[in-house]
């Protein structure tokens, strides 16, 4: 293993901004992984130190194939992740819509631009990412429709949910996006927590990536994955949203399978605790996505179900 400093930015009033890297393998630059570029994006951190220990004993035991070289970044934004802001903590901008970056512009785009030159040049890249709401989510992986990734490579991961996900305007600032515009065949993948650590979330993103690994010759290790992969767009997520504010209280679960006219949540009156709101599910199938946050908004998509096939 190979421990090295990938970004540094000189600190005035606190410890330098580092972005840490461990390699291991050599040859070409096969894969990248990518942790949290977000300061609430812990178990993204988490899932990267599993699979650096993971990387360890592979290493050691000489069953990373010659000729690959991995690469695991856990943490893009450790300032962030330090006071435990979602956003930088000086000017609240999002680093992971700010690439490729920029040398000479904002502190942001400085360490897009910084991490990216690293990055760039590897065959695939995968990202440990968060959704843009507070919430769990069915484990699976995404790829944007680039036509550079295929559902092919994301078989390779032996996840039971792929999502394809149409490019929208706002996506061409992601890293995601990026690194298909330099030729690394990319992806997003989503575990089932975000601000706090599961183990088993963890554990099944770990056995991912080395299903993946192992699918692509880089890795020597019996791949086990789901015998049945479903292949969904995003725009099959159908959105159960709230139509008053208040205490968010949720009735199921992230992958349970509900009925169509099942209560999903309810949404309660802070001050005087009465029900103001119940959300039924609109059809049969899995709840894919469910907000996990005390409090709701007003018109806010809370939880997102995938239809029966």
């Amino acid at each position: 293993m190979n421990k090295r400093i990938i970004y540094q930015i000189k600190g005035m009033y606190r410890d330098d901004f580092r972005v840490t890297g461990y390699e291991f393998g050599n040859g070409e630059k096969s894969v990248c992984i990518l942790g949290n570029s977000r300061g609430n994006e812990v178990q993204q951190i988490y899932c990267c130190s599993q699979l650096v220990k993971k990387m360890k004993q592979l290493e050691e035991e000489g069953r990373i194939k010659e000729g690959h070289k991995i690469l695991i970044i856990p943490s893009i934004n450790p300032y962030s992740v330090n006071i435990q802001k979602r956003f930088w903590s000086t000017d609240n901008t999002d680093i992971n819509r700010m690439f490729p970056g920029y040398n000479l512009g904002e502190t942001t785009q400085r360490i897009a631009d910084g991490v990216f030159k690293e990055i760039k040049d590897y065959k695939y890249g995968i990202q440990f990412t968060s959704f843009y709401m507070p919430g769990d989510f069915v484990p699976h992986v995404r790829y944007m429709k680039e036509g550079f990734t295929t559902k092919e490579d994301a078989e390779k991961f032996g996840l039971k949910y792929i999502v394809e996900r149409t490019v929208r305007p706002y996506d061409t600032a992601t890293l995601n996006y990026n690194w298909q515009v330099w030729d690394t065949i990319a992806f997003s993948l989503y575990t089932n927590t975000t601000e706090k650590i599961s183990k088993t979330g963890a554990g099944q993103a770990v056995l991912s990536i080395m299903n993946f690994l192992a699918n692509n010759g880089i890795i020597k290790y019996n791949a086990i994955g789901e015998k049945k992969i479903r292949t969904i767009d995003d725009t099959e997520l159908i959105s159960v949203k709230t139509a008053l504010s208040g205490f968010y209280e949720p009735l199921v679960k992230a992958g349970e399978t509900v009925e169509a006219g099942q209560p999903l949540a309810n949404i309660i009156n802070p001050y005087e605790g009465d029900i103001l709101e119940t959300l039924y599910a609109p059809l049969s199938g899995t709840i894919f996505f469910m907000h996990n946050e005390p409090l709701t908004y007003a018109n806010t998509a809370v939880i997102k179900i995938l239809g029966e096939e």
